[in-house]
């Protein structure tokens, strides 16, 4: 996970070349958005870590695609990650947690706002620049998009990302 004091993905991983090159983008983006917030570098760690652990099992199983969130939390800690934030940040990245530090709210709208993402991306990159300076407004947005999709194609919402959603704005 760690080479020559760089943060990369675990030798463990299964990725595609494209796979890869999300991930890439995804720490890219929070390395940026740490940078710009002035994070103490043993955050940025934290951000990154979770950023190269998230869906380094994304290509590992044909099963649920839910699944690569939590297989690659359950690695990573068998492997010595041992923050509960950077491994609730991986299990959830997918559905959103209520109980989220910093690491796991930063993954989740890295994941969703990276720009190698074909989707609406004029309304995705503004939000992305937003996000250092709005970070609890942009965080709602990108919920609401991501639950909005999961409505419109009829599939249930977990508990999680109700409670996630619940969390945003009943603040």
């Amino acid at each position: 996970m760690r080479s020559a004091g760089r943060v990369t993905l675990p030798d463990w991983a299964v990725v595609t070349p494209e796979r890869r090159a999300h991930i890439e983008r995804v720490a890219q983006l929070v390395g940026d958005w740490a940078q710009a917030l002035h994070v103490a570098p043993a955050e940025r760690e934290r951000w990154l870590r979770a950023a190269w652990l998230h869906d380094a099992l994304r290509d590992a199983t044909a099963a649920d695609e839910l699944a690569h969130g939590p297989m690659a939390a359950d690695r990573a800690a068998r492997d010595g990650e041992t923050d509960p934030g950077v491994l609730d940040a991986v299990r959830y990245h997918s559905l959103g947690s209520a109980r989220w530090d910093d690491v796991g709210r930063m993954l989740y709208l890295a994941d969703y706002l990276e720009p190698g993402r074909e989707f609406d991306r004029p309304e995705r990159a503004a939000l992305a620049a937003r996000a250092p300076r709005e970070r609890d407004a942009v965080l709602i947005e990108v919920a609401r998009r991501r639950i909005t999709r999961a409505l419109g194609a009829g599939w249930p919402l977990p508990r999680e990302t109700v409670e996630f959603w619940n969390s945003l704005v009943s603040r």
